[in-house]
């Protein structure tokens, strides 16, 4: 093994031929900086430049190689000033054509050059055409082609697949004479790639290489550096674990008694999933480790009510709970149903968020410090320096996929000397494979039954041409004493033109509906306008709510049965599913009309099937990883959370089982491999899980 200077991750880039300041930047901007960093810059795909084919054999839309000899070579100023070269071969002509050329190239492509082309093939009226095709000039026919499949790596301006080419094949010199230290050992024996010969592998690929394989990440090759990277995420997430329980938390003992009677003063049962949360959460709280614990299950599953059994065991044992969740709407839907269960019992709920000012504010604040307050709810505005606790047991935080890791360990440390119990919740079910990664510093409880009653919702799709039957449908129920959703979403991330759209949506329908009391909500409106709005249609005094997707979360109005969603192509399944979860919450049956437009893809299409058939938020989950990928489906794409280098969820998804295995095992048993795997591949700390 060569020695720690001589290491490929202590080898700058700058030592290859060709890499300037200019290009060093370039590199730097794909988070390439030493031999090693651009070793793990894979080809994303391959091509097959080791037959000529000929002219003749040309397919439209496939990718191949050719050869010729050049008959014509004329500049022509039709439309856009381009080289037109004739290439011949013993079965035909094919058209060759650059748009971007410089008179060193017009001058070497002349009439008699022999010339290898690869391109994708276009078939046209005067026959097969290649558009800026790479070439090389030969000197004889039949000259020898490539040996192994071509790579094609991602790449940015300024920085085409020749150049990629020659910094690999240079820093593959380096590997051949650094090779890394192969860290996970015998496992690599199993899958018979030692990481060197796995990176030599993937750079250079014989020709009889499987490219279907290649193709779609499966091949040994990949699997043994995928491997070896969600390793190294998992345990980057339990090393944060272990660092939050290296301080202990205060015991909160088991009340049963107490918590049975507040069960039984409940106007409905708990189903058989509810009680075994609680039963895990009891255990948990017992003990003097922290909790760190995922609570998942489908909209109207009944998480709130299990949150509410942790709160009030952490109460009774005389310590305070924080309850965070990401918007207002949320904080006043939690702030009511935790007041309507733990108010009876003289626990009194206090609120504080960005629109908390003034004297309730500081009343606030005075009654956390002084302990005179047992639960507080709130916004992001719990973590300022000036919230300051006097006994903090619990920390409830809800609709976890919009904190990070560390932002949401950040609450917990208010309880100093202890460290807080901590119970994270998601509305959004999320697939056991991407939580056996994501979520790899929390045990897992889940609602995987609905309570009974629970409406099925009954979902269709509509073209949007049929818009005025759909509004007579909203009509026909509103006049019936139901209440409505109308939701607008647009593609662009704003909410200037989300609200405009809603506007005129909102507008539009108070013209068409005038007997309809329409309201309206997005996310420009003041927070006290929100609330007021929210409050009337609770009340029922709005019949139709026009909204953006800012009522995805928090709302809970039994009396709504019926929901439009306009443009539904634009969201993924994970939040249409949320969305539509804000009906179907009372007795009467409920529907939900995804109201499209033409032309619609084959991909939105099969996504909204996905969506019309199934009312399972876990079947829904699995299939939106299917489609977008871990870091949408987790919401956390804007924190770095999941974005690997080689692995691909859920490509790689039969790898999670042997990662959940391995991990614990490197821990115990060669821990001394930790932080060189984690540095290795996720550069030297837990980034991924920070805001």
């Amino acid at each position: 093994m060569t020695s720690k200077n001589n290491q490929l991750s202590k080898i700058s880039v700058g030592v290859l031929r060709g890499v300037g300041p200019k290009i060093k930047e370039k590199l730097s901007k794909f988070g390439i900086i030493s031999v090693e960093d651009l070793l793990f810059h894979l080809p994303f795909r391959y091509q097959d430049r080791t037959k000529v084919t000929p002219i003749a054999a040309l397919q439209h839309g496939n990718e191949a190689l050719i050869e010729g000899t050049i008959k014509l070579s004329n500049i022509v100023f039709r439309g856009k000033r381009s080289l037109i070269l004739k290439l011949e071969d013993k079965t035909g002509i094919a058209t060759i054509r650059f748009f971007n050329f410089n008179r060193s190239q017009s001058g070497s492509l002349t009439t008699g050059k022999i010339l290898r082309c690869f391109g994708q093939v276009r078939h046209t009226a005067v026959g097969p055409e290649l558009y800026h095709p790479e070439y090389r000039i030969l000197t004889t026919l039949g000259a020898p082609g490539e040996s192994r499949l071509t790579p094609i790596y991602p790449s940015t301006e300024g920085m085409g697949q020749n150049m990629w080419r020659n910094l690999t094949e240079q820093a593959l010199t380096f590997l051949s004479t650094h090779p890394p230290k192969d860290l996970l050992g015998d496992i690599s024996a199993e899958l018979n790639f030692d990481i060197t010969s796995a990176l030599m592998f993937l750079h250079a690929p014989p020709v009889n290489a499987s490219q279907r394989d290649l193709m779609i990440g499966n091949h040994p090759a990949q699997e043994r550096l995928a491997l070896e990277e969600l390793i190294a995420h998992n345990l980057s997430l339990r090393k944060v674990r272990d660092k939050f329980q290296e301080i202990k938390a205060p015991r909160i003992n088991d009340h049963s008694k107490k918590v049975a009677s507040f069960l039984q003063s409940l106007p409905f049962k708990l189903t058989d999933a509810q009680k075994r949360s609680i039963d895990e959460i009891i255990s948990d709280l017992a003990s003097n480790r922290p909790m760190l614990r995922l609570l998942q299950g489908d909209v109207g599953s009944g998480k709130t009510l299990v949150a509410a059994v942790a709160a009030l065991l952490a109460i009774i044992n005389k310590f305070q709970v924080a309850v965070m969740a990401p918007t207002e709407i949320l904080t006043d839907q939690h702030a009511r149903n935790f007041t309507n269960w733990l108010g009876p019992l003289g626990i009194k709920v206090r609120r504080l968020s960005g629109e908390t000012k003034g004297i309730e504010r500081k009343t606030v604040l005075d009654d956390l410090k002084e302990n005179k307050a047992s639960i507080v709810i709130g916004t992001h505005a719990l973590f300022q320096k000036n919230v300051i606790f006097a006994k903090l047991g619990l920390v409830i935080i809800d609709e976890q996929h919009r904190f990070g890791v560390h932002q949401r360990l950040a609450l917990t440390e208010k309880a100093r000397p202890y460290q807080a119990h901590q119970l994270v919740m998601t509305a959004t079910p999320i697939p056991r494979t991407l939580s056996m990664m994501a979520y790899a510093d929390l045990d897992c409880s889940v609602i995987d039954e609905m309570p009974p009653g629970r409406q099925k919702i009954q979902t269709v799709l509509i073209e949007d041409q049929r818009r005025n039957k759909v509004i007579s449908r909203v009509a026909a129920a509103c006049r019936n004493q139901r209440q409505a959703y109308w939701v607008c979403t647009l593609i662009e991330d704003s909410d200037a033109l989300e609200a405009e759209a809603a506007e005129k949506t909102a507008s539009s329908l108070r013209l068409a509906l005038p007997d309809i009391s329409v309201g309206l909500i997005h996310g420009r409106l003041k927070q006290n306008e929100k609330r007021e709005i929210m409050a009337s249609f609770i009340s029922g005094k709005i019949n139709l709510l026009v909204s953006t997707t800012v009522i995805e979360v928090g709302v809970d109005v039994p009396n709504a049965s019926l929901m439009i969603i306009e443009n539904p192509e634009r969201l993924g399944l994970a939040q249409l599913h949320q969305l539509r979860g804000r009906i179907g919450r009372g007795n009467t049956k409920s529907h939900c009309v995804l109201l499209y437009k033409q032309p619609l893809s084959i991909g939105s299409k099969h996504r909204l099937e996905v969506i019309r058939d199934s009312t399972d938020g876990f079947y829904i989950a699995e299939k939106d990883l299917e489609f977008r990928g871990p870091g949408e489906v987790l919401g956390t794409k804007q924190t770095g959370l999941m974005m690997f280098k080689i692995a691909q969820l859920p490509k790689h998804d039969s790898l999670l089982e042997r990662v959940s295995e391995i991990a614990p095992q490197i821990l115990k048993e060669a821990p001394h491999i930790v932080s060189p795997l984690i540095n290795r591949w996720i550069g030297g700390g837990e980034e991924f899980g920070k805001v």
